[in-house]
């Protein structure tokens, strides 16, 4: 069966939440979204569901084709959505998520926090046990993007393996979508499922 989803003009995580429940009953569905952030979100959330995708766009809308991949059953592989782009080394038990909603560590000195933040971020390079995932929201995405301090550090990291989410609405929020130069856009459904399977969260 086929199914037309018209997601255009919903924010995340609606595409994908209706995405998710469209391929529970079908095996073939076009989904329609207005905007890159739903395209790729949508698209991750599909190639990590075990499908092909397929995308067209006309006059800024994206048509995107999804079809269930023989004897691959969707449900089982929502557990796996955090991106399409690199594998993770992820223990049974979930992995260890670090959570970072700030460009600064603890609360006091502004100026303080900062130095803390960018000690903290490239403790993590050094020390032997790594983070399976960082999340960054809210004015954590701003160690993300051109001309922060830890960019270097959060690519290094990245380089190991670490798995770096940055929440698309946030970086919309401070227009800095186009200034991401670390980690991949991710969306709060992402963010959810990943701290939901973790076998630790750590926010400094």
């Amino acid at each position: 069966m086929e199914g037309l989803i018209d997601a255009r003009g919903l924010a995340c995580p609606e595409p994908v939440l209706l995405t998710k429940k469209a391929l529970e009953k079908e095996d073939k569905i076009t989904v329609l979204v207005d905007n890159t952030n739903a395209l790729e979100n949508v698209k991750r959330f599909a190639i990590n569901s075990g499908c092909s995708v397929n995308v067209k766009e006309e006059a800024g809308v994206f048509r995107i084709e999804i079809i269930k991949r023989q004897g691959i059953s969707q449900k089982d592989h929502t557990h796996d959505i955090v991106s399409c782009e690199r594998e993770v080394s992820i223990s049974s038990n979930g992995p260890v998520v670090v959570v970072l909603s700030s460009d600064r560590m603890g609360l006091g000195d502004d100026e303080l926090g900062r130095v803390l933040m960018r000690s903290f971020i490239h403790t993590l390079t050094e020390i032997d046990k790594k983070p399976d995932i960082m999340i960054l929201y809210n004015s954590g995405v701003k160690l993300a993007v051109e001309g922060s301090d830890v960019l270097h550090d959060l690519n290094a990291l990245e380089g190991t393996g670490v798995k770096v989410l940055a929440c698309g609405t946030c970086l919309n929020f401070f227009n800095l979508k186009e200034k991401l130069k670390s980690g991949t856009i991710s969306n709060m459904y992402d963010i959810a499922e990943t701290l939901f399977r973790a076998k630790k969260i750590i926010r400094p």
